[in-house]
């Protein structure tokens, strides 16, 4: 049979230019500079075998890339061409068999941990992947088990938190709350003198720590120590609570410091309430559904003062609602941030006086999330 003749190759100026500045650049691979090459010396004349002998290189690679640009382009020709590839050694069925196991709690099937860790879950893996007809797996890796788990989007050595809404009317407390959030911003854009109603957000924070440095504290010296020096054992003196309201009309906060928070306590807050507004002011307080709250004491003080307080209760699981938790977050963050005393004393007299520097500059506090919905 009489050997196929191979056509010649045709460049336009253009292409050979391209072809040129290729074999002549150091910045692209070796392996398209090594087939410029070929297609120029073939689009000068030369044969197969002799462009193979110039180039020490063998006939059948010449020919693959004459071939590949006489049936593609020259450009085209100097890339290298997608492939099969390797067929996958771990099926479908087997990787969806690994995702489920990874679904599952380690507790349901048999283990004493909550969630799995990659070694856990190989070795569950590989002990029982021949018996569920996956052998396929009997080599799994760690590396292969992340691809994955993360083409699923799946971590099963996390746990995310998310928080139920159990109260049957969270949407209408939700939005009464809000309608008295925008109430209060009317209040404050006026100018009436008048009003006599004044909205308190009030919540408690429990478990502050008094915390005593065993040491001595180090302070930072200037190019030898950037920060301060603490000894890393320290002795814990107690707890306290604080209680606490923001007027929400002009951002003072009412503060009441004690060992717990209990009824007698909340009373307590409340009385210190009473003593701060006019006799004919109306108390709206907007507080969760902690039991102090609604307890037989709570409800025998009030009795005594009718049509004094009104309380709005936050839905349950709905505490994030009430504007006090922001103020929390934000004493967290500055004057109990690292603090340390020598008695609990000097906690609750440095708690008041963190307050009281606040209230010499007060914030009036204000929520946005969905107050655009909000109608009155």
């Amino acid at each position: 049979m009489p050997k196929l003749k191979r056509k010649p190759l045709q460049l336009d100026e253009k292409t050979k230019i391209e072809l040129e500045k290729i074999v002549r650049s150091r910045n692209y691979p070796s392996g398209q500079v090594k087939r410029a090459s070929i297609l120029l010396l073939y689009n000068e004349g030369k044969k197969a075998t002799e462009i193979a002998r110039l180039m020490s290189t063998n006939r059948p690679l010449i020919e693959r890339c004459i071939d590949k640009a006489q049936a593609y382009g020259p450009m085209k020709a100097l890339e290298d061409l997608p492939r099969k590839g390797r067929n996958p050694t771990i099926t479908d069925d087997a990787k969806s068999w690994v995702l489920s196991i990874a679904c599952q709690r380690p507790a349901d099937l048999g283990y004493a941990a909550e969630t799995w860790t990659y070694s856990q879950l190989i070795k569950h893996i590989q002990a029982n992947c021949v018996n569920e007809g996956y052998s396929s797996l009997s080599k799994l890796g760690k590396g292969k088990l992340n691809s994955i788990l993360s083409n699923s989007n799946i971590k099963p050595h996390k746990v995310s938190y998310y928080l139920e809404k159990r109260d049957p009317e969270f949407e209408i407390k939700m939005a009464n709350i809000l309608c008295v959030y925008k109430e209060v911003e009317i209040i404050n854009a006026s100018s009436d003198k008048e009003n006599k109603l004044v909205t308190v957000s009030y919540d408690e924070k429990p478990g502050i720590q008094a915390i005593k440095n065993i040491a001595a504290q180090l302070p930072p010296v200037p190019g030898k120590y950037s920060s301060i020096g603490r000894d890393y054992e320290y002795k814990r003196l107690g707890t306290v609570s604080l209680l606490a309201g923001i007027d929400l009309h002009s951002g003072r906060v009412i503060p009441l410091v004690k060992e717990n928070h209990r009824s007698k306590e909340f009373i307590e807050f409340l009385s210190i309430l009473d003593k701060t507004y006019p006799e004919d002011f109306q108390i709206r307080i907007i507080l969760d559904n902690h039991s102090a709250h609604i307890s037989k004491e709570t409800q025998s003080y009030l009795i005594t003062k009718p049509n004094r307080f009104t309380m709005i209760f936050t839905p349950k699981h709905g505490s994030w609602l009430n504007l006090i938790e922001m103020f929390f977050s934000k004493i967290t963050r500055s004057f109990l941030r690292n603090i340390r005393v020598d008695s609990l004393q000097e906690l609750i007299d440095r708690i008041y006086l963190g307050l009281e520097e606040i209230n010499n500059e007060p914030v009036i506090f204000r929520w946005k999330y969905k107050m655009d919905e909000t109608t009155i």
